[in-house]
């Protein structure tokens, strides 16, 4: 009787003892699944996507842009923004940037090797102030299709979620930077294997990743500020080929490829600059 006494007085104190620690430490003493701190602490240590985490890349040329935009003194129209598809257009299309871009008052912003998350940085870091665009034409992702990082793409190859996030938070920034101007957002392009490889897109290792990227980010398409334009096909030819003559490497315009870019954006460009094309 005395042992039994001595039990239920342990019992008692033990119980006590409990009622005065957190809740969730309480429940842990007990053998009871964590409660809502727990949770928190799960959702602390999910990974983001870094895709549409800024990343600051190329600060050379990134300074080079920003003394560009000064000495231009607000006299901006356009933006070019992108990777070395759009940083080409100074050398590879010069002529055609020349005669087309030229007159309507462009900034050429594209670096070589840039990504979803370098053009987030940058744009956030000063390529968008002192001056007050009304249009900027975005083309952007193919440098992410390197891989995934987990999560939806399970790190087994392009993340095309991610990389479609990404170019979402990049017509984000410039909308909520400068909200009267238009976006033109293009679908990536076609790019096949180099040397030796198939020149068909369809049979391309990026075929599958960039039309997946390509529909998500078509559905930004708000039909007024936003316009998604896939221009892609234009620089095939009949048999669905990506010739030597357009894309000498399978993904860099040739001077071809410029002139078939032009041609196939001109007239969105102007329609929504609200301009009318000299012939």
């Amino acid at each position: 009787m005395k042992f039994k006494h001595l039990w239920v007085a342990f019992a008692f104190l033990t119980a006590s003892a409990l009622s005065y620690l957190p809740t969730s430490q309480a429940q842990d003493q007990k053998g009871e699944p964590p409660g809502k701190a727990g949770e928190e602490k799960k959702g602390e240590e999910k990974k983001g996507n870094p895709f549409a985490t800024p990343k600051a890349s190329n600060q050379g040329r990134h300074q080079k842009f920003l003394d560009e935009i000064k000495a231009k003194n607000g006299d901006i129209d356009v933006v070019l923004q992108g990777d070395s598809i759009t940083d080409l257009w100074r050398s590879t299309g010069k002529a055609t940037f020349q005669k087309e871009w030229a007159p309507l008052k462009v900034v050429d912003l594209g670096i070589s090797g840039d990504t979803t998350q370098g053009v987030l940085w940058r744009m956030q870091n000063g390529e968008l102030d002192g001056y007050n665009p009304k249009l900027m034409m975005l083309m952007i992702g193919t440098n992410n299709l390197g891989g995934g990082f987990g999560g939806k793409g399970g790190g087994k190859g392009p993340n095309v979620e991610g990389i479609a996030e990404g170019i979402e938070a990049n017509v984000k920034v410039f909308r909520e930077k400068h909200p009267q101007a238009k976006v033109l957002l293009l679908g990536i392009f076609p790019r096949v294997q180099g040397k030796g490889g198939s020149r068909k897109w369809t049979e391309s290792p990026n075929y599958d990743a960039i039309t997946k990227i390509n529909k998500i980010i078509s559905k930004l398409d708000d039909g007024k500020n936003i316009k998604y334009l896939d221009i892609g096909e234009k620089f095939l030819d009949k048999d669905g080929n990506l010739t030597t003559e357009v894309m000498a490497d399978g993904l860099h315009p040739t001077a071809k490829g410029y002139e078939l870019w032009i041609d196939a954006v001109m007239p969105t460009v102007y329609e929504m600059l609200g301009k009318k094309r000299e012939s």
